[in-house]
């Protein structure tokens, strides 16, 4: 069975639909779309666009729902979308990049299952998911495939995979429909064996947990723990890229990392502040208590001099942090 994998972030839905509207109806593989939306999407009318344009009925799977050649799926809103060997899986596993659905969980999983016969497509988006999952997609000797990043609304995913894979085709939108009737037309795939580090980490993903050990296998222990949970972040190097996996299954790259970090960071100095504003200002609410001595009237504005100064210093090491 031959497998497309299309991702998106950030204008992806015009995209997708234009993409879409180039495939035609009789190609011999199933589509799989991700498009990162907000967990408050109504995914009925982003349904409603693709089909739209689609000359491939489009439907959202539930879970354990059977893949069929000429049909296309589209990930469920806050739910990675696993590919199985003839089943798809939807699942609430912990986020990779802070995405559910992550690009990554789709890509990676297909490259598992199905090899070299996957062709994988990164369209318009921000920051970096899908570039891993492509890393795994042109491992298992599959097929990758950008969306020209000058035309890309935002380009910042495209250029992300350009910079760490040897691309196969890079090329506006329009051309990838031609490149696929041509690539589905030819020979059957010849299966392929997957690393097993693919494999492990793909299973790790269906599970949607897995032990110490077992993650580090896939790389590197750090001494850096996870934002989202605390776990021990084992630090994974494939080609030019970078990612960061704690084994209750939260996925970083090193951007996304170095971004959650800061943001955690923020929120400690953020609180430390409103703690030290609110005892600053109780000292100076109690401050003409007729009931106090002058001496400790004096004590209380020194107290609360020192804590105005403490507060600066905080803004200002807040203002230095938001740098990634």
């Amino acid at each position: 069975m031959n497998i497309i994998t299309i991702g998106a972030s950030a204008g992806g839905i015009a995209a997708v639909s234009k993409l879409l509207a180039t495939i035609p109806p009789d190609i011999d593989a199933a589509l799989f779309i991700v498009i990162h939306l907000s967990r408050d999407a109504e995914p009925s009318t982003v349904l409603s666009i693709l089909n739209k344009h689609s000359k491939i009925r489009i439907q959202i799977p539930e879970n354990n729902t059977n893949i069929v050649t000429g049909k296309a799926y589209l990930a469920p809103v806050d739910a990675h979308m696993i590919i199985q060997k003839g089943l798809i899986a939807v699942t609430k596993g912990a986020k990779e990049n802070h995405w559910r659905p992550a690009i990554d969980v789709l890509f990676r999983t297909a490259a598992a299952a199905y090899d070299s016969c996957v062709t994988g497509i990164i369209l318009t988006g921000l920051l970096d998911d899908g570039t891993s999952g492509m890393v795994a997609i042109k491992e298992a000797g599959g097929i990758c495939i950008v969306q020209e990043p000058e035309e890309a609304e935002f380009a910042d995913m495209p250029n992300s995979v350009i910079r760490n894979i040897d691309v196969d085709y890079r090329v506006p939108l329009v051309d990838i429909g031609f490149i696929l009737s041509d690539i589905y037309t030819r020979e059957a795939c010849i299966p392929a064996a997957v690393s097993e580090k693919i494999r492990k980490e793909s299973e790790i993903t269906v599970r949607m947990a897995s032990s110490y050990e077992e993650t580090g296998q896939l790389g590197e222990a750090t001494a850096i723990t996870c934002p989202d949970c605390g776990g021990v972040l084992t630090k994974i190097e494939e080609q030019k890229n970078i990612r960061y996996r704690c084994f209750t299954g939260h996925v970083f790259t090193d951007h996304a990392l170095r971004q959650s970090q800061i943001d955690k960071s923020e929120e400690a100095l953020w609180v430390a502040i409103r703690l030290m504003e609110e005892r600053r200002n109780f000292i100076l609410t109690n401050h003409n208590d007729l009931n106090i001595t002058h001496a400790l009237k004096e004590d209380r504005k020194k107290r609360a001099s020192d804590l105005k100064i403490h507060i600066d210093r905080l803004k200002e090491i807040l203002a230095q942090t938001s740098t990634p």
